[in-house]
Order: C-alpha cells, then sequence, then structure tokens
C-alpha cells in the first residue's frame, strides 16, 4: 500500500479534481459547506480500505475499537479470498488487499454512506461523520504523533466533525454527493495502491487471464516500492500541489474565492464559457 499520507491526500486531489472540472453536472455545483463535507469524505475514504490491515494508519485511528474491526475484516477478506480464487491466483492469506480493495466495496461504502445522510440518524449519522473526519485529519497531518499530539488531533477531529455534521443536517439533498466523495477516496487508494509492487485487485470479482483477484497495475518499471525514495520524494509532494491547486480551483467554482481575480481553470478549453 501507498503510505497514510499518500492516500489521503490523493483523495483530496481526486475529490477536487472531480469537482472542479465537473462543470454543468451537479456534483459541479455544489456550496461551499457541500464540498468540504465531501473534501473530508473523500480524505477519510482514501484510508478506509487499509481496515483490512492491522498495523495500518486506519486500523489504529480509534485504538482498540478499530484494531477489532480490522482483525474481523481481515479474518472475512481472507476467507472471501480463498473462497474464491482460482489456481492461477498467488497462495496467500488474501486478508490484506482482498476484498475492501475492490470496486463493490467502494459502491457499499458509498451506498451506505448516502442513506444515512439521506437518514439522518441521530446515532448513525454523527458516527459516520466523526469516523471519517477522524481519518481525514489523521491522514493529512500524519505528523502528528497520536500519543504526543493526541488532544490536537481529537481537537480537530472533533471541530471539524462539527461542522461537517451542521453542514450535512442543513442540506440532506447532497446525500448522494456525500456518497459519491466516498466512492471517490476508496478508488483513489485502489490506483495508489495499483502503482506499488504488487498492484491492486480492484476489478474482483471479474475474472481477467485466469484470476478473480487480479492484481490492476502498470508495468513493473512503472511501480513503486511503499515509503520508498519516489513516493516520499516525488508522489506525495507532487499529489500535495496538486490537491492544493484543485482543491482552490474548486472552491473558486463554488463562490468561495470572489476576490480573486483570475480563473485558476481558464487555461482548459471551453473553461470560460463553462465558467
Amino acid at each position: 500500500m501507498s503510505t497514510g499520507p499518500t492516500h489521503a491526500i490523493s483523495g483530496l486531489a481526486a475529490w477536487a479534481g472531480v469537482t472542479a472540472l465537473a462543470s454543468g453536472h451537479a456534483i459541479g455545483e455544489l456550496t461551499p459547506q457541500a464540498w468540504v463535507v465531501g473534501a473530508a469524505l473523500a480524505s477519510g475514504a482514501a484510508l478506509l480500505p487499509d481496515i483490512d490491515h492491522p498495523s495500518s494508519t486506519v486500523a489504529r485511528t480509534f485504538g482498540p475499537f478499530s484494531q477489532a474491526v480490522s482483525g474481523v475484516i481481515n479474518t472475512v477478506s481472507g476467507w472471501t479470498y480463498r473462497a474464491t480464487k482460482t489456481r492461477k491466483d498467488p497462495k496467500r492469506d488474501g486478508g490484506h488487499r482482498g476484498l475492501t480493495h475492490t470496486v463493490l466495496f467502494a459502491l457499499v461504502a458509498g451506498l451506505v454512506t448516502t442513506a444515512i445522510v439521506q437518514a439522518g440518524n441521530r446515532y448513525a449519522l454523527p458516527v459516520l461523520m466523526f469516523v471519517f473526519c477522524g481519518l481525514a485529519v489523521r491522514g493529512l497531518m500524519n505528523e502528528w504523533s497520536p500519543k504526543r499530539d493526541a488532544v490536537a488531533i481529537a481537537v480537530a477531529s472533533g471541530v471539524l466533525t462539527l461542522a461537517c455534521l451542521r453542514w450535512v443536517v442543513e442540506a440532506p439533498e447532497n446525500a448522494a454527493a456525500a456518497g459519491i466523495a466516498v466512492m471517490i477516496g476508496c478508488v483513489a487508494h485502489y490506483l495508489g495502491d495499483a502503482i506499488t509492487e504488487q498492484g491492486c485487485p480492484m476489478l474482483w470479482p471479474i475474472p481477467i487471464k485466469g484470476k478473480t483477484w487480479f492484481p490492476v497495475a502498470p508495468p513493473k518499471p512503472m511501480r513503486m516500492r511503499t515509503g520508498g525514495a519516489v513516493e516520499l520524494s516525488l508522489v506525495l509532494p507532487g499529489l500535495t500541489l496538486l490537491a492544493v491547486y484543485l482543491s482552490a480551483a474548486a472552491l473558486q467554482r463554488t463562490g468561495a474565492v470572489p476576490w480573486l481575480g483570475f480563473d485558476l481553470l481558464g487555461w482548459l478549453p471551453g473553461a470560460a464559457a463553462s465558467s
């Protein structure tokens, strides 16, 4: 897997890119508040697939509770892998990079999110927002130590949760956008894993070359080592710059920065006509 910060910033960049470039579509015409909610959901969801790995950032974010959930999901994922693999699939436990690393999981996560936001349940909705906002903070602020900076992490997560919760309750019509944000975050995670040495079986259960868990990946020379120099020195800084730029462009589309005297996406063909 790519590291937590890379995943989180990729989720933000993907959400910002989709909303900035989807001019003329509902997802590209959100209010600034709805956009921020989606950004938090996408950033947090970009860590979610690694809940199947007991030592991942997401598994350690909420202490014993998330570690217990991770253990259960790891077991279920491993069982699913063994039950559905073919003779051409590699012999591995299948706990990590299994069920939660598939497009099917992203769809389910997005639909569940949409349903919870639409229902506005007094218990499920706050839990949903706290989980994703907590993951977003842990991923984007990875240099904060869970022990040394526990108060800062808790406060940042709480403030972001309360803000997003208020904005979601005020505009339940954006439930679909919330679900899409979660899907975008998950898919961004899969693409990040796909360019590592192991690849990502995101298209399960579609059989490809006789494998139901076919690892989608570019040619080996184009892959990177998780936590290696390429990721930390090139990919992460590049994604960070891209996320900042696209986020500013997306917020400009929402009308949040009317004082900016030029169109950040004005260089794109047709951008002037759609802005």
